[in-house]
């Protein structure tokens, strides 16, 4: 599959823990030097902060870039504080930024307890598209999977798949951890489904290896 789809690789963006502005910094630059040659790019590792670089990379080759996040989270809280930059202000600094079409942006499986109230309705209030876990299980997959065909049909999109979709059972190396999420079977099934748009960016992200005390 590698040598069919001619997949490079790239290495790694040399991060700095923890100081996430001058890692940004490297990681907009890696995925633009990539993305800007024509390429579509597959990341993996960190946490949900990561997509944020990624999407000003893409930005600047993709103006009506749409996003489908699959995600046990929405990552668009309100920024408190004087700490702007977080795994839960991803979304809602996308849309200040104006990065992507929030409009034809989707956020999928959000499920569990949140730190925070109205965190849904804050999400929709931006522009974006919920599905939350349990509406998706309601609904079924399939319909589902047909609504995001329908809406992302003949867009450019920017796949950004949060690992804490899985049930911890599944995949139990993560950041945060939550209960009653996709089995392997329904989350592999589901990537398949997405065949057929236009994808141009894949992040895999939220894989914390020290959270994986099984070694799976």
């Amino acid at each position: 599959p590698l040598e069919v789809l001619g997949v490079v690789d790239c290495g790694d963006a040399v991060c700095l823990p923890g100081r996430p502005e001058p890692s940004f910094e490297v990681m907009e630059e890696a995925v633009w030097r990539i993305a800007s040659r024509g390429p579509a790019t597959l990341t993996m590792g960190g946490d949900g902060t990561v997509t944020l670089p990624q999407l000003r990379a893409w930005k600047r080759v993709h103006a009506d870039l749409c996003v489908l996040h699959i995600d046990a989270h929405t990552d668009t809280y309100p920024v408190t504080g004087q700490e702007r930059v977080s795994t839960a202000t991803t979304f809602t600094l996308a849309a200040e930024e104006g990065l992507i079409d929030t409009a034809n942006t989707l956020h999928v499986g959000a499920r569990g307890p949140t730190f925070m109230g109205g965190v849904f309705e804050f999400t929709r209030g931006l522009g974006y598209e919920l599905i939350p876990d349990a509406d998706m299980r309601r609904d079924g997959f399939a319909a589902v999977v047909k609504h995001i065909h329908k809406r992302l049909a003949g867009r450019k999109v920017y796949l950004c798949w949060d690992m804490d979709v899985f049930d911890p059972s599944c995949a139990p190396g993560v950041c945060t951890p939550t209960w009653g999420g996709f089995t392997a079977g329904e989350g592999l099934g589901l990537l398949q489904a997405l065949a057929g748009l236009d994808i141009v960016a894949f992040d895999v992200n939220t894989v914390s290896p020290p959270h994986d005390v099984g070694g799976m």
